[in-house]
């Protein structure tokens, strides 16, 4: 009777103990927000950092700025009067949110960003190192040309790590004077940037046909529009090098691809970068870990990958 007393009792205690844990999990809220969800890069760390986040048994308020700069302050500004335990911002605008990043360090809600630069209100901000990634694609391009010969190059200023590699190449560039770039096209930041990229780099190409061996793009999305006029215009794999950043299942496809033009991309780990985000969320803020004890600086850098013909079926799935 005793024994069947005390095992009622402990099957009652770890019951309350496993619900009173659950519970504990189920009252920790981050919010994500991405800037832009329909860029492939924003969403892929949005939603790989909530998917991480649930699986923590988190509750997660999972929001998308449209690409609105006053959206996106405003959503900040929700999350904050919500009073989440902690926010994960991908590709975020933390110059222009600086009053909301503010508001959300006075309230004790820790920031966590991705891909969206330095703020003395956030925690860090999770990078691939852009300086790094500008130089191993532009030197590739380089080295497909045999260091000579002419490029047309695909830029996006609107963003700091897109233009930091556009830099990057600018300086590899000065220095490989055999290189020259013919003509470069600048995206603007509007809804139909594909149409962007397509009427301005079909005009470049237009302008110097025969004269490049090369394309540069700042992003994976770029490219899939050059390659996709490339192919219109009867190019072949091998006519000329079509080199990006970003890396992701469509663009491995491509480097696969026989018909495609796409060499090489950086890769950029944007799943990895969600999942790290949160891992340092429930270090910091869970388990009460020092913020040194996950990154010492502003930044927590990740390692990014060349991939191209030779290393494109492990990428593959």
């Amino acid at each position: 009777m005793f024994k069947s007393l005390m095992r009622s009792t402990l099957a009652a205690a770890c019951v309350a103990g496993f619900s009173l844990a659950s519970s504990a999990a189920q009252a920790f809220e981050v919010g994500v927000v991405a800037f832009q969800m329909s860029s492939e890069t924003h969403a892929r760390v949005a939603n790989a950092a909530a998917e991480a986040a649930r699986a923590k048994g988190w509750t997660v308020t999972q929001l998308n700025s449209e690409g609105s700069l006053p959206k996106h302050a405003e959503q900040l500004d929700t999350l904050v009067h919500k009073k989440v335990d902690a926010i994960v911002v991908a590709m975020g605008k933390p110059i222009e949110a600086d009053a909301q990043l503010e508001a959300a360090k006075q309230a004790g809600i820790p920031v966590i960003g991705v891909m969206s630069g330095a703020s003395p209100h956030m925690l860090f901000d999770i990078e691939a190192n852009e300086y790094k990634v500008g130089a191993e694609s532009a030197l590739y391009l380089l080295g497909q040309l045999g260091y000579q010969g002419g490029i047309l190059a695909a830029r996006f200023e609107g963003n700091s790590g897109t233009r930091i590699r556009g830099k990057v190449l600018d300086a590899v560039l000065s220095e490989n004077t055999a290189v020259k770039e013919l003509a470069h096209f600048s995206m603007a930041r509007t809804q139909s940037w594909r149409d962007d990229v397509r009427n301005g780099m079909q005009a470049l190409m237009m302008q110097n046909q025969g004269k490049f061996q090369g394309i540069w793009a700042s992003f994976d999305g770029q490219a899939y529009v050059i390659d996709d006029l490339l192919q219109q215009q009867g190019m072949k794999k091998g006519d000329i090098a079509l080199v990006s950043t970003d890396g992701g299942p469509e663009t491995y496809r491509r480097i696969a691809d026989p018909q495609s033009l796409i060499t090489a991309t950086v890769m950029i780990p944007f799943e990895a970068m969600g999942q790290s985000a949160i891992d340092a969320i429930d270090r910091i803020v869970v388990q009460k870990q020092p913020k040194d004890s996950v990154t010492t600086g502003p930044y927590l850098f990740t390692d990014a990958v060349l991939v191209d013909k030779h290393n494109v079926d492990k990428f593959l799935k």
